[in-house]
This record gives C-alpha cells, structure tokens and sequence, in this order.
C-alpha cells in the first residue's frame, strides 16, 4: 500500500487538496474530516487502483497565527500534564509521611480525600509495596499478643467441639 502526503489549504468555505507526489491530483473536501476520502479516491482514479490501495496523510495548511496559537495550546497541555504528575507525587509523598504515624483515615482526612484514595495513592508510589490496612495490622498485632485470629463462627465451633470431645 503506497501513502501519499496531501495538502489541505481554505478556499472560502471548502478545503482544496492536493497531492504533491502526483502532479495534477486536486480534489476539494467541504470539512477535513471528509478529506481522507476525498484524496483517496482521486488518487485511486488518477493511478487506476482500488481506494482501499491507496492510503492518505492531510496536512492542513494554516495561517501562521493559527499555528502559533495550536503550539501555544500544545505547551498549555504539556505543562498542565507535567503539574499533574508533580500533583500526583506530591499526595502520594503526603500520604506515605502522613500514614508513618495516622491511620489510612485520619490521613484521609487531613488530605481531604477518602481512605481509599489514600491507599490508592499509597499502592501507585513507586517501589511501593502494599500498605498495611487498618485490619492487617490489628490481625498482626492479635497474632504477636497470642489472640486467636479466627472468625467468631470459627471460634464458636471450635469451642463446641472442645466442649463435646
């Protein structure tokens, strides 16, 4: 499949295309989304082949200003991106410093975000290993103490059987 590099310049209301590979291949497409099309098949009447043979990529050609004001809109977003992350490593960094000494909770709280956010941003720091919950850490302290780690329901059948054998 050959590509071709097509130019798309305003004329009043349509976009004129043209095909600079092939001299003498114009087309003209009333919105740029429709200039794919457009180009294909002119190209694919100029070359005798089937449209689905023929691939396309438009250029739009733009005022300067124009240009000028889509790269200003392009750094906006980089930057805005690059504000987000530092954002996102800044919570994560308050998160963990705050759950050295709080709860998932109560650093929740102080962040103004849930616990769950909290362990999110805890889980997506990097070279993180899993937080410990609030449940896994009272287990493990039941389980130094000598505190029986079963279930209620477990602990009732246990009991029964000791109390029947």
């Amino acid at each position: 499949m050959t590509s071709y590099r097509v130019t798309a310049r305003r004329a009043g209301e349509w976009w004129a295309l043209e095909v600079p590979d092939l001299p003498g291949v114009f087309s003209q497409a009333r919105r740029l989304d429709k200039a794919d099309e457009a180009a294909r098949e002119a190209i694919a009447v100029m070359l005798d082949v089937e449209t689905e043979d023929v691939e396309v990529r438009i250029e739009p050609v733009l005022p300067r200003e124009a240009v000028r004001a889509i790269k200003a809109a392009e750094k906006a977003e980089r930057a805005a991106e690059d504000a987000r992350k530092a954002a996102q490593e800044a919570m994560q960094q308050a998160a963990a410093t705050l759950t050295e000494s709080l709860s998932q909770r109560d650093a929740g709280r102080v962040l103004g975000v849930s616990f769950q956010r909290v362990s999110q941003l805890l889980r997506a720091r990097p070279g993180a290993s899993a937080p410990k919950t609030a449940v896994k850490a009272t287990k493990a302290g039941r389980a130094r103490a000598g505190h029986d780690e079963r279930s209620g329901g477990q602990k009732r059948l246990q009991r029964g059987r000791e109390l029947s054998g």
